[in-house]
């Protein structure tokens, strides 16, 4: 304890009796506190949402995502099997618990009859058309055939490519096609669908659950 007989002493316990800070310093000498959790790293997660084919629906998804600052990475929409329902399909960079988040809230929306993170062996498929200069159409078709695409369009100065697959597939064939001087890329996005039997969305369940919760409809007048 600090020296009551002098009048200069600090109050409070001697250097040797405080409690010792836990942790340890960095570089910069700011103190680090082993018992706190580091951020989890984003993920890249894709999410099927099915929807009801109407106005207004996509213009509902974008707004929550954007209210929220979700990290999207592509957003396709397009119909189904059944012409009254569509297929929202999001591809999103986040943390595990901002994915969660993103599923509860999609969820929350009265036109989303349900909602599903694809596993990462899903069916996942994407269209790209590049358009390069034509100074070597056959070797611009050489690449395209690498990568099992095709000329659609050809002139004097352009060759425009389509090629399909997955997203990796597609960025490793545009730096194919950066020798031959890449004037435009434009892509989809992507779409995908769960492997074999394996519903995309488990409708039925989740769309009785949805209903039940919804809150009574009041007669008209």
């Amino acid at each position: 304890m600090s020296d009551e007989s002098d009048p200069q002493a600090l109050e409070g316990p001697a250097p040797d009796e405080r409690p010792k800070p836990r942790g340890r310093r960095n570089k910069q000498g700011i103190r680090i506190d082993p018992d706190a959790q580091a951020s989890p790293d984003p993920e890249r997660a894709v999410l099927s949402a099915l929807v009801k084919h109407k106005p207004g629906v996509l213009a509902q998804v974008a707004s929550l995502f954007r209210r929220r600052q979700f990290n999207i990475e592509s957003l396709t929409v397009g119909p189904t099997e059944d012409p009254s329902q569509a297929r929202i399909t999001l591809v999103i960079e986040e943390p595990r618990p901002g994915v969660q988040q993103a599923k509860k809230q999609l969820r929350k929306l009265v036109p989303v009859i349900a909602v599903r993170e694809l596993k990462d062996n899903a069916v996942q498929r994407e269209l790209a058309l590049i358009k390069v200069d034509a100074e070597s159409p056959d070797a611009v078709q050489s690449v395209a055939e690498m990568y099992g695409g095709q000329a659609v369009d050809a002139g004097q100065e352009t060759v425009t490519v389509e090629i399909t697959g997955s997203r990796p597939k597609l960025n490793a064939a545009v730096d194919a096609f950066e020798r031959f001087g890449v004037r435009e890329v434009t892509r989809t996005g992507t779409a995908a669908i769960a492997r074999g039997t394996d519903w995309t969305a488990p409708v039925e369940d989740e769309w009785n659950a949805k209903v039940d919760n919804l809150p009574p409809v009041e007669a008209d007048d």
